[in-house]
C-alpha cells in the first residue's frame, strides 16, 4: 500500500479511483464492510481502491490537551488498511488551513482537483469542511454536478446492540471489557510499542515482565488481563507467545505513569528496545495492593492460570 501526506501531484497511477473517506478508528467491522464495498467498487470500474483519513484525527487537533482516545494510532492503522487491500492511503494534515475549508472547496480542492477521485464512499453520518457544515446530501449533489461518483454506506450493525461504532469499543474497554471490544473490531485491540527497561523486579521473582508504555492510545481499565503477544521484527511477525499483563500504577510501587507489563509464557531471551504488539484477550481482575514479593509471586502465578485457562477458552474463536 502507497501511503502519501499531500493530495497534490498524486501521480497518474493513483488518480480516478475508489476512495473511502472517514477517521476509520479502530478499522472495526463496520469500517471493514464499508471498505470492502469500496474494493468491490474500485474492481467493478477497474481502478484502485484507496482510503483518506486524516492525520492527525481532527479532534487531536481541536482539542489538544484533552485524554488520548485513539484505538489505533498511524502505524498500527496504515497496517490494518493494507490488510483490507487498500491501493494508497491519503493520510492528511489536519491542521489549521484544513480545518478552515469550506465543504464545496474540500470536495473541489481536495476530492476533485487533488486526487481526481472517480468515486468516494462514505458513512451516513459523514460531516466534513468548517464547522462540519458539509454532509452526504452536500457531498451527493456537488458529485451529481461535478462527475463525482458517490455512495453512502448505511452503519453496520452487531446483533446485540445496534450499530457498531468506535465510541462503543472505547466505552467497551475502558470498563473492562476487552471482549466486547474484539467482537466489535473482528479482531483483538492490540497495543504496540517499544519494549523499555523496568524496574526489573519481576526477574527477581522468576517472571521477567516486558515494559511498554501506551504513547498515543486510549487508556483501557486497569486491571490484569490474559493477553497474546507478537514479537515484530520491521513490522513483520517473528513470533507469537501467549501470556499475562498488568496495566496500570501498581498500587504496591505507587507509579505516577501508567504501565502495561506483559509476561510471556513459553518465551526466554531478551526483549529490549524490540517492538512488540500486545493483544488484550480477556480482563481478569482489577489491580491489588499485595503485601510484598512473595505474595505478588503468588498473585502472578494464580492470575498465570487464569490467563492460560482465558486463552483456551476465547483465542480459538478469535483466529
Amino acid at each position: 500500500m502507497r501511503i502519501f501526506r499531500h493530495f497534490d501531484d498524486v501521480p497518474d497511477g493513483f488518480r480516478g479511483g475508489v476512495v473511502a473517506i472517514g477517521n476509520f478508528d479502530g478499522v472495526h467491522l463496520g469500517h471493514q464492510a464499508l471498505m470492502a464495498e469500496a474494493r468491490r467498487l474500485a474492481a467493478e470500474r477497474n481502478t484502485t481502491f484507496d482510503v483518506l483519513a486524516f492525520e492527525p484525527h481532527p479532534q487531536e487537533f481541536f482539542h489538544p490537551r484533552a485524554e488520548c482516545f485513539r484505538l489505533t494510532p498511524f502505524r498500527t492503522k496504515t497496517r490494518l488498511m493494507a490488510a483490507q487491500g487498500a491501493d494508497a492511503m491519503f493520510a492528511l494534515a489536519f491542521d489549521a488551513e484544513m480545518a478552515a475549508k469550506s465543504a464545496q472547496d474540500f470536495i473541489m480542492d481536495v476530492l476533485i482537483v487533488g486526487l481526481g477521485a472517480g468515486a468516494v464512499i462514505v458513512g451516513a453520518d459523514f460531516q466534513f469542511g468548517k464547522l462540519r457544515a458539509g454532509n452526504t446530501a452536500v457531498l451527493s449533489y456537488m458529485g451529481e454536478m461535478e462527475g463525482l461518483g458517490v455512495t453512502i454506506f448505511e452503519p453496520v450493525e452487531d446483533e446485540l446492540h445496534g450499530k457498531i461504532s468506535s465510541s462503543r469499543i472505547r466505552d467497551a474497554l475502558k470498563s473492562g471489557h476487552p471482549e466486547v471490544a474484539a467482537r466489535l473490531l473482528g479482531h483483538f485491540w492490540t497495543v504496540e510499542s517499544r519494549v523499555e527497561h523496568g524496574d526489573k523486579r519481576g526477574r527477581t521473582i522468576g517472571v521477567p515482565t516486558a515494559n511498554m508504555q501506551l504513547h498515543g492510545y486510549l487508556v483501557p481499565a486497569f486491571g490484569v488481563y490474559a493477553v497474546r503477544a507478537t514479537l515484530m521484527e520491521e513490522d513483520q511477525p517473528a513470533g507469537s507467545y501467549e501470556g499475562v499483563a498488568n496495566f496500570g500504577v501498581r498500587p504496591m510501587f505507587k507509579m505516577s505513569t501508567p504501565l502495561l507489563e506483559t509476561y510471556l509464557f513459553e518465551f526466554s531471551g531478551d526483549l529490549y528496545g524490540k517492538h512488540l504488539a500486545v493483544e488484550l484477550v480477556a480482563y481478569l481482575r482489577p489491580e491489588a495492593k499485595l503485601s510484598g514479593l512473595d505474595a505478588l509471586k503468588a498473585q502472578i502465578e494464580g492470575d498465570a492460570l487464569a490467563a492460560r485457562e482465558a486463552l483456551g477458552n476465547a483465542c480459538s474463536g478469535m483466529q
